[in-house]
């Protein structure tokens, strides 16, 4: 048994690269091998999101405070909210994050392949994250 106790590991601020606007990553559990899964809490100030990306073995998110928004390629943004749960398939490009005037935080749950978790891809335009 492990036990990682709050405050037990750093925060760090997510990187420009792959977010727009202020979002803080706080570390929850990485499984050391065989077991895959990795989770983290991010928390999204008011219209900061992350960049279009993919998850090789999908990812699930379960939002747990504030209003955001989540978008999966071809489709329409969707609001979401305190208990729901979202899950993108693998390989599905998506992108989510906060509501233009409210923080989000969701807890990010996701499987390593071959030790990735996440592609990266083109940032989330001011266009694209205002689209109804």
């Amino acid at each position: 048994m492990e036990i990682k106790r709050i405050g037990s590991q750093a925060s760090y601020k997510g990187p420009a690269d792959y977010f727009t606007g202020t979002v803080r990553v706080d570390p929850l559990f990485d499984s050391p091998d065989p077991a895959r899964v990795v989770g983290a809490s991010v928390t999204f100030e008011p219209g900061a999101r992350t960049a279009w990306h993919t998850h090789p073995l999908g990812q699930t998110l379960v939002v747990t405070s504030g209003c955001g928004r989540a978008q999966r390629w071809g489709s329409p943004i969707e609001e979401i909210r305190p208990g729901d749960v979202i899950w993108f398939a693998p390989g599905e490009k998506h992108w989510h994050g906060a509501a233009p005037t409210t923080a989000m935080t969701h807890l990010a749950i996701q499987e390593k392949l071959n030790g990735n978790t996440v592609d990266w891809m083109e940032q989330v335009s001011g266009e694209q994250y205002s689209e109804n």
